[in-house]
């Protein structure tokens, strides 16, 4: 199968005064294409640190890590934009939808960003927006929409690039039980039309909705 993330021996700390605190520990992990991969762990355990590595956010200390072909160790910082906005497809847990933007112009930004014409990126987002149950909703602005509809737009958004990998920091944190599991159900049906998923979350009920569970925890990572 193809690999879309490997990571070998990837090592991260922050500085605490004069001290190094170890965050991440030896972490290797790979995720092969069209798998629905969560990781799971405590507040604390390091995997919004695991998360930012993957999502080009942040860099590592020392270790390899390799995305959709592409060794982002050895990749300089000022591009790291450019593969976040082709490769990667933030799903966060506050949406992180511009209020003054409706839900067409949420959804096609990250397309407009990379030059495409606004006619191209529309035409390209009228089928995702239809998957979604949305398409009633595209003029609306994000104050008019429930939580459950904000992080459709967001999923959107997000599939939109035609991302390497969809990577989703605590999608169902913000929103009520019925909501989250219509949100996990999409990723399910996302899941089965050939996304490859990285879901971050610290419930064990969200993470048995992905096909693999890796445990994280005080920096180390394992398979479930």
């Amino acid at each position: 199968m193809e690999k879309i993330i490997e990571i070998k021996n990837v090592n991260k700390g922050y500085m605490l005064g004069e001290e190094n605190v170890p965050v991440l520990k030896d972490v290797n992990f790979t995720v092969e294409k069209g798998e629905f991969v969560a990781i799971l762990g405590p507040s604390g355990s390091g995997k919004t640190t695991l998360m930012n590595i993957i999502g080009c956010m942040d860099v590592l200390d020392s270790g390899e890590y390799y995305l959709n072909g592409r060794a982002i160790h050895d990749t300089k910082e000022k591009y790291l934009t450019e593969v976040r906005n082709k490769d990667i497809g933030f799903i966060f847990q506050n949406y992180q939808l511009i209020p003054t933007y409706n839900v067409m112009q949420n959804i096609m930004m990250p397309l407009l960003m990379r030059g495409m014409s606004h006619k191209e990126a529309r035409n390209q987002c009228m089928e995702i927006v239809k998957l979604l149950g949305i398409d009633h909703r595209l003029e609306h602005k994000p104050n008019e929409l429930s939580g459950g509809q904000k992080q459709r737009v967001s999923i959107a958004r997000a599939l939109a690039s035609e991302p390497a990998v969809l990577l989703a920091d605590e999608p169902t944190g913000a929103l009520d039980s019925s909501s989250g599991q219509e949100v996990l159900k999409l990723f399910k049906k996302l899941n089965e039309m050939g996304n490859t998923i990285v879901m971050i979350t610290h419930d064990l009920n969200v993470a048995q909705n992905a096909k693999r569970i890796v445990h994280i925890v005080d920096g180390v990572l394992s398979e479930a």
